[in-house]
């Protein structure tokens, strides 16, 4: 039902904010984005050959990193957390756990009041809820490595908006609601543009930045910028 009616939203989104109550410019840009939305990204299929291919030749080094894991804290190497895809559509992302199982007797449950960040998502300079081996993995992204499974699937691409929590789609307007029109992606415009120094409405925006100027030659872009950006950790904890 929720993708019906995000469908039915994406098709007539001029017809809907036009009548809407707040018929205001911001309304009316976010609904002329929303009109012509068809995908102008890197192809899909090559997408999902790609990502495929770099499973199979980083195997070895994912099995390192999950034997890691498991040496250091109790619990799967693997974390799945469920997000909102293209048109509302719920699926399983995976990622490499970071943090200590609630059972796990090192987990220390960090104080809200405490969030480096301000808005839904709360994120913390000093989560003591993360592994050591967790905080080496953040920092360099490698607990994302499993979102290529997301790629091979049809849940993500490599570039796109990042998944959100069912949470954070409560706060969304009809100005970034068209974030949900596209499929999610590993990585974005704003994960090299400062990645968590970013606040909640600062990537809402950087997202939807991104929907209206997509191409292949700005997915080449993001992603050749992605690897300095992984590199130098700025903004990753």
């Amino acid at each position: 039902m929720a993708i019906q009616i995000l469908q039915l939203v994406k098709n007539h989104s001029y017809v809907n904010v036009a009548n809407a109550k707040a018929a205001d410019t911001n309304a009316a840009n976010a609904a002329n984005d929303a009109i012509n939305y068809d995908y102008k990204g890197i192809p899909i299929l090559l997408q999902k050959a790609l990502a495929l291919l770099v499973l199979l030749i980083i195997s070895p080094l994912l099995l390192l990193v999950i034997i890691l894991i498991k040496t250091e804290s109790r619990g799967s190497a693997l974390f799945s957390q469920t997000r909102v895809g293209e048109n509302g559509r719920h699926f399983k992302m995976y990622k490499f756990r970071s943090m200590y199982l609630k059972s796990d007797p090192h987990y220390k449950e960090p104080d809200p009041l405490q969030s480096s960040r301000e808005g839904i998502c709360k994120k913390y300079l000093n989560d003591s809820r993360i592994t050591l081996f967790g905080q080496f993995i953040r920092k360099y992204s490698i607990d994302e490595i499993p979102q290529l499974f997301n790629i091979v699937k049809g849940d993500m691409c490599l570039v796109g908006p990042r998944p959100a929590l069912a949470i954070e789609t409560y706060e969304y307007d009809s100005f970034v609601q068209p974030r949900l029109f596209t499929k999610p992606g590993l990585t974005g415009l704003w994960q090299i543009s400062g990645r968590a120094d970013t606040d909640f409405e600062e990537q809402l925006q950087l997202d939807k930045s991104y929907i209206s100027r997509q191409s292949i030659f700005m997915d080449c872009k993001i992603i050749a910028f992605t690897i300095p950006a992984v590199l130098s950790a700025k903004g990753a904890y």
